[in-house]
Formats: C-alpha cells, sequence, structure tokens
C-alpha cells in the first residue's frame, strides 16, 4: 500500500512541473496566478499523502489546511492587487 502512495506522489511532482512551467513562463499575470495556485494546490496533496507514508496523517492534514488556506489568501491578494493595477489581463502595468 505505500508503494501506491509513493508512486501517486512520483506522479503528482511530475505533474506539478506543468504547473511550474506556466507560473514562469504564463503569457499574462492571470496564468501565473492560476499556475501559482495550482501548484500549492499539489503541494497540499503531497503533504497528506507524506503524513499518510509517515504514518502521522493528524500532523500533515493540520500543515497541509494551513498551508492551503495561505495559498488560498495569498491568490487572492495578489489578484485582487493585478486587478486594481490593471495588470490582470496582460495589459502594461506602467500608467501613461
Amino acid at each position: 500500500m505505500d508503494s501506491f502512495f509513493l508512486y501517486a506522489a512520483l506522479a503528482i511532482c511530475l505533474i506539478s512541473v506543468l504547473s511550474l512551467y506556466r507560473a514562469i513562463v504564463g503569457p499574462t499575470i492571470l496564468d501565473r496566478i492560476i499556475g501559482v495556485n495550482a501548484l500549492g494546490t499539489k503541494t497540499t496533496v503531497l503533504l497528506i499523502i507524506i503524513g499518510v507514508l509517515f504514518g502521522r496523517v493528524d500532523m500533515f492534514v493540520d500543515i497541509s489546511l494551513a498551508y492551503a488556506l495561505l495559498n488560498f489568501m495569498t491568490v487572492l491578494a495578489s489578484a485582487r492587487y493585478f486587478h486594481k493595477k490593471k495588470g490582470l489581463h496582460g495589459e502594461s502595468l506602467i500608467q501613461k
């Protein structure tokens, strides 16, 4: 059973490379924010899988919930900031 969770964690790590690519190369700021949010979600799942592998699910669920809440608040704050700066949909951040 542990090998299943180990292979699942490895698959999530490989899939998270796509989110990392979108977060780095994304053509707009909105794509980058979505990439970072997806990467944070995959990290939350990985933390729970690590908890299952170590046999300490209760501790890792608390850590992953705190991380998910922090990720959610960060994405909301950055989306609100770039929306107010009119740079969310690919417009220039420099005001004319």
